[in-house]
């Protein structure tokens, strides 16, 4: 299968109920790592990594983590005055994606850096053709400048198609019981009442590839469906739903099923659970 390591930076700007800077570092979507402005440290957040890396790890860590805490204080404000808000006394996002994927079995390895602001794509690293590229009027500056930086460029690279892809391997050989383990997915029909949208809920999975998809008379069916997000459960699987929008008349007139892929044990349910 594919495997993944990526960090996720949030920066939010000041006067909010929440950390102005958070980071998560995640192996296959899972969390191992935390960090946030509040408690300036970086915690562990699965046994296995824990249990491997010594004091000075989590101080590297967290020296990373500050110094990018303190780059987006910046980037907030740069991105503020390109969008004309710097008299704006409004929450403004800043985040950053970054990371590898490494595909087990052909070997192929890939890498990103997506930036976003204020829930829009900002600017994002084309690995292939090593530039990055935007769709923004107000990243072009950015866009120049890294795209003329050779050197930055090459730092980019090499993080992402070895460095990354070394830590990958080493954390999946750590974590090996935890992350190569397979768990199938407990699939339900959830509806409140008979003329409520009916919600397909698949949870408890390990690992998180998982597609669910709805089939009407034995057809696929992509009308009126609503995906939902691949949330984390407490105990490190995973949940996701989908929902379909349908009058009682047509649920009863049709044969409707969910089905849900997963590499374990794919699941089939066309059955409402009631309370």
């Amino acid at each position: 299968g594919t495997h993944s390591l990526k960090y996720v930076y949030t920066g939010v700007s000041r006067g909010i109920d929440f950390p102005e800077f958070t980071a998560v570092g995640m192996v296959d979507d899972g969390q191992f790592v935390y960090f946030d402005s509040n408690t300036m440290k970086a915690v562990p957040k699965t046994e296995w990594i824990e249990k491997n890396m010594k004091a000075d790890y989590w101080d590297t860590e967290a020296q990373k983590f500050i110094g990018s805490h303190q780059a987006f204080r910046n980037n907030i404000q740069v991105a503020k005055d390109r969008f004309n808000q710097s008299k704006s006394t409004g929450v403004h996002v800043f985040q950053k994606m970054y990371g590898c994927t490494w595909d087990e079995e052909a070997g192929d390895v890939d890498g990103f850096d997506d930036f976003g602001y204020d829930g829009e794509d900002f600017i994002t690293l084309d690995l292939k053709n090593l530039r990055y590229i935007t769709t923004k009027q107000e990243a072009l500056i950015t866009q120049a400048n890294w795209n003329k930086n050779k050197a930055f460029l090459e730092g980019k690279k090499q993080y992402r198609t070895q460095i990354c892809i070394e830590r990958l391997k080493k954390y999946l050989q750590y974590g090996e019981r935890t992350l190569k383990r397979q768990v199938s997915p407990q699939v339900s029909l959830l509806q409140k009442d008979s003329s409520s949208p009916v919600t397909c809920h698949a949870t408890g999975f390990y690992p998180s590839g998982v597609t669910i998809s709805w089939m009407k008379n034995g057809q696929d069916h992509h009308e009126d469906v609503e995906p939902g997000e691949l949330v984390p459960n407490e105990d490190g699987t995973f949940q996701m739903s989908s929902t379909l929008r349908v009058t009682p008349d047509e649920w009863k007139k049709n044969l409707y099923s969910c089905v849900v892929e997963h590499p374990v044990e794919p699941k089939e349910e066309n059955e409402i659970m009631t309370n």
